[in-house]
């Protein structure tokens, strides 16, 4: 009975696990989309010569990084 008890125990702390390892790769996969997205508009807005907007997303990608 006490062994059943630990494998239940077990079996919930690695779900638990890989539930947090799981959180943790999509939130640095969706960190990585939201930097690749900024990037690319800096690339724009150098190609525009838009100063302003240039100003805006590298302080934004900051805030990202």
């Amino acid at each position: 009975m006490e062994n059943n008890l630990f494998d239940g125990v077990n079996r919930v702390e690695a779900n638990v696990s890989d539930e947090i390892m799981a959180e943790m790769f999509l939130d640095q996969a969706m960190k990585d989309f939201k930097k690749g997205k900024i990037v690319e508009e800096i690339d724009q807005s150098l190609k525009n010569k838009d100063k302003e907007t240039f100003l805006r997303l590298t302080e934004k990608l900051k805030s990202v990084s």
